[in-house]
């Protein structure tokens, strides 16, 4: 000990070191045990889940992918979108070159105009017959009735010339009659046959015009097999017109939903063929959960249960789900290699089975896209 210096104050600096070791010992010993009751509740929360649910790593998000593609053939000339655009339903996305159809288009339009011409033409000239052989027959008519009263006029005056040559004749034969009585007789009798034979001929000349105006009407039963015809023409050319329409149409691409563009498959200026993929796009709206579940866990993925779906993408994220319908066969049934196992040798090993999930996609704003990683959780309880 220094001299001089108080022996109090020597045995306390001694002890100060010895106290705080004690607290720090006390301390550790209290961080342990807490660290150690909170790895306790984890550990048992963990061992607790995984009595009471049931937990399927082998998902992803999934949507249907739409391949966009065209029956026409020819050069593209526009693409207007880009990967990763969103599009309305109905916006052109792609043109095809147009030139040869819209030709097509217009050749067809302009036979049907010149149909239209030759049947407003044909009507135009049945409704001028009609009009014509309607007064022409009827004054026709008209002449062979005054013929055939003509004529009927005529032979009553023959027949009564012939009664009175016949009594001048018997009276000239007794000498009751004079000669010039009978001659006057004779000729009133010939002058009634010249006007039956001119009255017969009249009637027949009438009936003659009249059977050409019939005739002439006759045309109109023509023109009208011509319009049917017509109408037979027309209807091919409309169709034709339609199909010119179609490829016309064909040749755009339009989105037909309100979607996304996943990839552009062509550049313009290619060559494209029918059929050949162009574009693929998927409904973001309409993206789903596509989980594998073992077969022995699938009897707790009845539709409409409630799960809960985690993204890799978003740690932290949990996403409330529904089970929207169960596969009615195990993936392996779906393998291009099936397994027949000939050698006899045999591993049981569990199956699993495809489970569609509905998950809204509002819930992240568009963020799950198709093939991302997710994990789905769902309790055993009912």
């Amino acid at each position: 000990m220094d001299i001089g210096q108080p022996a109090g104050i020597s045995a306390n600096a001694s002890d100060r070191p010895s106290r705080l070791r004690v607290t720090r010992r006390i301390i550790g010993r209290a961080a342990a045990v807490v660290i150690g009751g909170a790895l306790l509740v984890v550990a048992g929360s963990w061992l607790m889940k995984q009595f009471t649910h049931i937990h399927v790593d082998d998902a992803r998000i999934a949507a249907d992918m739409v391949v966009l593609s065209s029956r026409m053939p020819g050069w593209v000339t526009e693409i207007t979108v880009a990967e990763g655009d969103s599009v309305s339903q109905g916006t052109v996305i792609l043109t095809i070159d147009q030139r040869i159809a819209a030709l097509d288009l217009r050749n067809v339009e302009a036979q049907l105009a010149g149909v239209a011409a030759r049947r407003a033409e044909l009507e135009a000239r049945i409704v001028m017959i009609d009009h014509q052989t309607a007064s022409q027959g009827e004054a026709q008519r008209a002449r062979v009735e005054a013929a055939e009263a003509a004529l009927a006029g005529a032979e009553a005056q023959f027949e009564l010339a012939r009664a009175d040559f016949t009594r001048a004749q018997e009276l000239v034969t007794t000498g009751a009659g004079t000669r010039a009585r009978f001659d006057q007789s004779r000729a009133a009798l010939d002058s009634g046959r010249q006007a039956v034979l001119a009255r017969r001929a009249d009637l027949t000349n009438a009936r003659a015009t009249l059977t050409e105006v019939n005739a002439a009407r006759e045309q109109l039963n023509v023109l009208r097999r011509q319009l049917d015809t017509l109408a037979a023409e027309e209807a091919s050319l409309s169709a034709q017109r339609e199909r010119a329409a179609l490829d016309l149409a064909d040749r755009r691409i339009v989105m037909p939903f309100n979607g996304r563009v996943d990839r552009v498959f062509v550049d313009p200026g290619e060559y494209v063929t029918p059929g050949q993929r162009l574009l693929m796009v998927h409904d973001p709206d309409a993206v789903r959960v596509d989980a594998n579940v073992k077969e022995t866990d699938i009897r707790h993925f009845r539709p409409g249960r409630r799960v809960t779906v985690t993204v890799d993408a978003y740690p932290g994220v949990v996403l409330d789900g529904t089970v929207d319908r169960v596969g009615q066969a195990a993936t392996s049934e779906f393998a291009l290699l099936p397994n027949p196992n000939p050698s006899g040798n045999f591993t049981k090993i569990s199956q699993r089975l495809p489970v569609r999930i509905r998950v809204p996609q509002e819930q992240e704003q568009g963020r799950l896209r198709p093939g991302m990683m997710v994990e789905v959780e769902a309790s055993i309880r009912d």
